[in-house]
């Protein structure tokens, strides 16, 4: 399996806090299954995202000794600073070296500054994915927005924890729901820490398999998150 959404970076956000919380998110993550990590850093208002500081890092991390393989991008929050600057400069916060870009809606944005932002980023040439609207509560509100903006070419990320009931019954539900509509393309981890957000995806699989099937699973965590880490857009065309 691939996590293509993990806070693992020590010290520069609210995710790992230390070099040994790091280490042990590393180990829990492989012994998960997870064989490559896409790290990602907020960029947002709160937290400056450097992302020379965050290679280094990245190069620091590989050395744990678990045998994953690593990527650096982002969780880009949506705000008008952010989209401009990567309009300009999207090489600093899209995965990898693909034109995929993670992208954190705040709860209190609107639907329709939500398609702008999201057509302003695509009309650049990147493809946004919108990270775990199943626990944005203007999404909760109103789950059919989010088919509209799979529409306008975005693509989903719902978190793993949402369909084992870590986020609680709603997003368990919304979740559940974007499933049946075949409406999610990867299902990451958003993981923090070790404890009560860990980077842990297989308990996700076994419920999605159950839900819709192995190939489905296969497809959310697997083929659709290897194809962009490997910059390949064979898999994800919409």
């Amino acid at each position: 399996m691939i996590d293509l959404h993990c806070h693992i970076l020590p010290g520069v956000d609210d995710g790992a806090t230390s070099w040994e919380t790091a280490a042990e998110m590393y180990r829990i993550a492989a012994g998960d299954g997870i064989r490559h990590l896409v790290a990602t850093p907020h960029a947002n208002d709160r937290y400056a995202y450097d992302r020379a500081q965050c290679e280094l890092l990245l190069e620091q991390l590989k050395t744990s000794g678990h045998g994953l393989d690593f990527s650096l991008g982002c969780d880009f929050h949506c705000s008008f600073e952010n989209i401009e600057d990567a309009v300009l400069r999207p090489y600093l916060y899209t995965i990898g070296t693909s034109s995929y870009l993670l992208v954190e809606f705040s709860n209190f944005a609107g639907f329709d500054a939500m398609g702008q932002a999201l057509f302003r980023l695509a009309s650049t040439g990147l493809v946004p994915i919108l990270t775990h609207p199943e626990r944005n509560m203007v999404l909760l509100e109103r789950p059919e927005k989010v088919l509209d903006l799979v529409g306008q070419g975005c693509l989903i990320q719902v978190t793993a924890g949402s369909f084992t009931g870590a986020w609680g019954g709603r997003s368990q539900t919304i979740a559940e729901w974007l499933l049946k509509k075949e409406a999610i393309d990867l299902v990451a981890t958003d993981a923090h820490d070790p404890v009560h957000r860990p980077p842990v995806l297989s308990k996700a699989f076994d419920r999605v398999s159950k839900l819709a099937g192995l190939d489905t699973a296969e497809q959310l965590f697997v083929e659709n998150p290897g194809a962009i880490v490997s910059a390949s857009h064979t898999l994800l065309g919409r």
